[in-house]
C-alpha cells in the first residue's frame, strides 16, 4: 500500500548541476545528480515518479548502475523499498525493487495479525527516445517511455480486498529538462495504471479494471552544484470499494555527498492508507551510483 496516488512517495528528486559544477566534482561522466535518485519502484527519477534520465553516472560511452535503500515512516505504516538499476550508453534502463509495507498495529485491526507486511516485486525497463535533460535546446527535453512490471506477493490478501489480479503492468511516458540559466528542473510523467496502493493489493477493483490515465510532477531548483530542494505530486486512481486512494505529494531535499553517493530526505504526505487518514511523515533515501 502507498499512498493514494502512490503516495508513496518516497521522494526525493534529484536535480543537476552546471557543466562548471561537473568539472569541480572531477571525473567523466554526467554532471552530479543528473542521473536521478531512485524512485520507491526502481527506476531513475525522483522518489515518487520517473525521469527520462537513465540511470548511474556513466555517459552514452558506457555503462553504468545505481542501487538504493529508501525508507518511508508514517504515523501508522511503515515502508522499506531496496532497489537497482542499470543503464545502457545514456540510452536504455533496467530496474527491479523489492517493497515491503509493514501495517504495524493496523495490521491486527485489519484482521492480516500485528506487523503484517506487504511485499512487491517491481521489474522496470525504460528507454530514451529523444532529446537530453541537460543539453542542448531548451525547449527540447529529453521523452522517454517505461513499463513497470509490479507483482504481489500476496495474492491472497489482495484478492481478499477486491482487486481483479495480482500482477500487472504500469505504462507510462515522461519529459524532462533542466534549464541551466535557471538552475530549476521541470519534469512531467503521464502514467497509465491499475495498480492499487502502487500494486501492494493487487491490480483492478469494484471501481475499475481497465488502466487508468493518471499525472505525474516534478520540480527541483539547484541552489549549489551539491545541493538541490523540489517537489513531487502523483496522481492514483482509485479501484477499490473498501478504501479510497488519494494522490501523494512530497517536498524534498537531495545532497551530492560525493560522486557516488547521494542522500535525500523529504516530507510526504500520502493521505489515506487502507482507511487509515493523515498518513503523512518522513522519507529518507541513500543511493550509490557509478
Amino acid at each position: 500500500m502507498v499512498p493514494r496516488s502512490n503516495h508513496l512517495l518516497l521522494l526525493a528528486s534529484v536535480a543537476a548541476a552546471s557543466p562548471a559544477a561537473a568539472q569541480q566534482v572531477g571525473g567523466s561522466g554526467k554532471l552530479l545528480l543528473t542521473n536521478g535518485i531512485s524512485t520507491v519502484e526502481g527506476s531513475s527519477g525522483g522518489g515518487l515518479t520517473p525521469w527520462a534520465v537513465i540511470a548511474g553516472n556513466e555517459t552514452r560511452d558506457g555503462v553504468g548502475a545505481q542501487a538504493a535503500i529508501t525508507a518511508v515512516t508514517l504515523p501508522d505504516y511503515d515502508l522499506a523499498a531496496f532497489s537497482v538499476a542499470i543503464g545502457f550508453r545514456d540510452r536504455m534502463e533496467v530496474s527491479y525493487a523489492r517493497q515491503a509495507f509493514d501495517t504495524n498495529k493496523v495490521g491486527e485491526t485489519l484482521g492480516l495479525g500485528n506487523d503484517f507486511t506487504f511485499d512487491q516485486d517491481v521489474w522496470g525497463a525504460k528507454g530514451k527516445l529523444v532529446g537530453d535533460a541537460v543539453f542542448g535546446p531548451a525547449w527540447l527535453p529529453a521523452m522517454a517511455i517505461g513499463v513497470q512490471y509490479k507483482k504481489s506477493l500476496d495474492p491472497l490478501v489482495a484478492r481478499a480486498v477486491g482487486a481483479r489480479d495480482r500482477s500487472g503492468a504500469d505504462l507510462y511516458a515522461t519529459a524532462t529538462k533542466l534549464l541551466l540559466n535557471y538552475s530549476l528542473l521541470v519534469n512531467a510523467t503521464v502514467r497509465a495504471t491499475k495498480a492499487n496502493q502502487l500494486g501492494l493489493l493487487g491490480f483492478g477493483g469494484p471501481n475499475g479494471s481497465r488502466r487508468r490515465i493518471v499525472t505525474e510532477g516534478s520540480l527541483a531548483y539547484q541552489f549549489s552544484r551539491r545541493f538541490v530542494a523540489g517537489g513531487e505530486y502523483r496522481m492514483k486512481s482509485s479501484n477499490l470499494a473498501i478504501a479510497r486512494e488519494d494522490d501523494a505529494w512530497d517536498v524534498y531535499a537531495a545532497y551530492g555527498i560525493g560522486r557516488h553517493l547521494t542522500a535525500t530526505v523529504a516530507y510526504a504526505d500520502l493521505g489515506s492508507i487502507a482507511t487509515v487518514d493523515g498518513q503523512r511523515g518522513l522519507l529518507v533515501q541513500l543511493q550509490g551510483s557509478f
